[in-house]
């Protein structure tokens, strides 16, 4: 990806996570699900670039065929956004691309190296875990699988590192149970905070974090995506907090357990372990104590939604279908054109364009009248090749008729490709140029 291409590609994605954050301001009093959505969705962006999208969309046109149609003004208005996203931002810069890949590539080192050490010691915690087979702990989490309709049972191992309780891995999770935590919590205090943990496996938070983590391992150097990233955690925290409340939980009891897990454990080491401590722990208190009815999302705002979504990938792949169906319609139009310009509904080519399909040619022989009176300079002549590619009809246009009668002499036996035209080989007029010069 070149700087100009990379600045389009920040650019957009930026206005993206900017029209979303006034998205989430609309929907600032329904569950904090539909927000955090929303930011996932602005994350994924930074992976998917609408030039992508674009991309796509023009292989497909070329791959169905033209468009029905000559260019409208809506293919205008296509050309001018097209243009408009396709200047570069930085052309200045593209002597300093070694520089900036430099740099990017230190940075993103840097971050995948900490990530690196953080995940190697949770990973030294999970297997020197110890696995809790009975308890209150296990008899709790049961009954929370059973009532959240998860099957598969999930395996709690008791460690005694100094972290709060977590949900470790994404195809298989854990959850990392600190030891000594559970005599401070109370029954119902210990079941909500399982039931948050719980709350993450069924949302699959791991794997949101993990492609979030990629994210900010590629644009390390953009702050939005870092802010992007608290968003995320915050509004996760807030979704599982409302779902622990949904199981008419007291809100009193689950603040309490959350603040003494706080104060017995350290944060969570790693971003991909989804913890109960997450987010802004202040602003989650009031949440929760706060006893507010949330909105449902009605009909006209699943429309929004739905539309916003389908919009953002259906314009750019849009741009790109009907952009190279445009394209392909002026080309036919140009080759159209030059048909009736040749005569007879004969397609014309250039030059330029017959020189890559010669495969014989026969240099002309100089005649020796030509070279005593010191006669040369260039032949210009027309032809018709034929579907064959043999040379047909040859006419001067222009030149020296001694000069010229050595022109067709050779030319006669040049011999082409046939040129195909839809899967068919057509005759085509075309115009030969022979030089005669004379050595020094």
């Amino acid at each position: 990806m070149t700087l100009a291409a990379l600045a389009d590609h920040l650019w957009q994605s930026t206005l993206f996570a900017g029209v979303a954050g006034l998205l989430t301001l609309l929907f600032r009093k329904h569950y904090a699900q539909v927000r955090y959505r929303i930011w996932l969705a602005v994350s994924l962006k930074f992976l998917i670039p609408f030039s992508l999208l674009v991309a796509i969309g023009g292989r497909l046109a070329l791959l169905r065929g033209p468009a029905v149609g000559s260019q409208n003004g809506l293919h205008i208005v296509v050309e001018v956004i097209s243009s408009a996203t396709s200047v570069p931002v930085f052309p200045s810069l593209a002597h300093s691309f070694p520089l900036f890949a430099g740099l990017w590539l230190c940075g993103l080192l840097a971050v995948v190296s900490g990530w690196c050490v953080q995940w190697r010691k949770t990973l030294r915690v999970r297997r020197n875990a110890l696995p809790m087979s009975e308890g209150r702990e296990v008899e709790a989490l049961r009954r929370i699988q059973h009532v959240c309709g998860i099957r598969r049972p999930i395996e709690i191992l008791l460690t005694h590192a100094s972290l709060e309780p977590g949900v470790f891995g994404i195809s298989q999770p854990v959850l990392l149970w600190p030891a000594g935590i559970s005599e401070r919590l109370g029954d119902a205090q210990l079941e909500s905070i399982l039931a948050h943990e719980i709350r993450h496996v069924c949302r699959r938070d791991n794997l949101a974090a993990a492609i979030h983590m990629v994210v900010e391992a590629l644009f390390w150097f953009h702050p939005i995506v870092w802010w992007l990233g608290s968003r995320l955690i915050e509004e996760r925290e807030r979704a599982c907090d409302e779902d622990v409340l949904e199981l008419r939980t007291e809100r009193q009891l689950y603040a309490e357990g959350i603040l003494k897990v706080c104060e017995f454990c350290l944060a969570s080491p790693l971003d991909c372990l989804s913890g109960v401590a997450g987010g802004d722990l202040k602003k989650r208190m009031v949440n929760i104590m706060t006893d507010r009815k949330l909105l449902e999302l009605d009909f006209a705002r699943r429309v929004l939604l739905v539309t916003s979504g389908l919009a953002v990938v259906a314009v750019p792949f849009t741009f790109g279908l009907m952009n190279a169906s445009s394209r392909t319609a002026e080309a036919q139009t140009r080759s159209a054109t030059a048909s009736q310009e040749g005569g007879s509904g004969r397609l014309r080519a250039t030059p330029g364009e017959m020189s890559k399909m010669l495969v014989k040619k026969v240099d002309p022989s100089y005649p020796d009248s030509a070279k005593k009176a010191g006669v040369q300079g260039k032949v210009v002549l027309t032809a018709i090749i034929g579907k064959e590619g043999n040379v047909e009809n040859l006419q001067l246009v222009s030149g020296d008729p001694v000069l010229a009668a050595a022109a067709i002499d050779a030319v006669k036996q040049w011999k082409y490709r046939p040129y195909v035209q839809q899967g068919q080989a057509v005759e085509v007029e075309t115009e030969i140029v022979v030089n005669f010069t004379l050595a020094k």
